[in-house]
């Protein structure tokens, strides 16, 4: 079966285009041209990534975003957006999308972050069955076969990136890795990507598991090379 992707694109001329070249490259596409018929789908319909517009009529993308992030969806989320302003990209990464696209962007580029969003769901969920059972960072506890995150024995919920992220820090402690490593491993993007997306999202990470964000136990920053786990 092939892999389906979620387009949520009130432009219907950009929701053909979308369709025309994802069905090229094999997969199957769901479309919806309003962001209450999108969360819809997203729910019910478990596509294996969602693109996602942030103007929509009905309900905007950052509140759909957020509701499936909410209600415990783990699937990668592009947001397409028109806008420039950081804030805009910032707040869609807050909301827990794994990244974002500008539009007018390039198609080859887009297909390319489609193929290593799905490729790097594909394989955590290959990792997960093959025995992989749980790593620590600190009184972090990652379980890596329900990819859930504990401290001290409370439930934190995170992103799928998030925990990628994390699973990358309490498997080589200590280790530096720059904003471009972290890029490959996490988002399996190379070239493709832009490195604030790291910046934000350890930011956001930040926030959930340490006692003080601004003084970091667990996510450290080597100031001009990069971020590693402490403790």
């Amino acid at each position: 079966m092939g892999k389906t992707v979620l387009i949520v694109e009130d432009e219907k001329t950009i929701v053909d285009i979308l369709k025309f070249n994802l069905m090229r490259e094999g997969y199957d596409t769901l479309e919806a041209l309003d962001g209450l018929t999108g969360l819809e789908l997203g729910r019910t319909k478990d596509p294996d990534l969602i693109l996602l517009d942030v103007m929509l009529p009905g309900m905007n993308g950052f509140d759909v975003c957020a509701a499936l992030r909410d209600g415990g969806s783990t699937v990668p989320i592009i947001m397409l957006t028109a806008r420039e302003e950081e804030s805009d990209k910032v707040f869609g990464l807050e909301a827990g999308a794994d990244d974002y696209i500008t539009k007018p962007f390039s198609m080859r580029e887009l297909l390319a972050r489609v193929k290593a969003n799905i490729r790097r769901r594909s394989l955590d969920a290959g990792m997960r069955g093959a025995g992989e059972n749980s790593l620590k960072l600190g009184d972090l506890v990652l379980d890596l076969n329900a990819v859930s995150l504990q401290k001290a024995g409370r439930t934190i919920e995170v992103s799928q990136k998030e925990f990628d992220l994390l699973t990358c820090f309490a498997k080589e402690p200590g280790r530096v890795f720059s904003r471009e490593e972290l890029m490959e491993k996490v988002w399996n993007y190379d070239y493709f990507g832009d490195v604030r997306t790291v910046d934000v999202t350890i930011r956001r990470l930040r926030e959930k598991v340490e006692d003080d964000p601004g003084t970091p136990r667990y996510i450290k920053t080597k100031r001009g090379a990069g971020y590693y786990g402490g403790e």
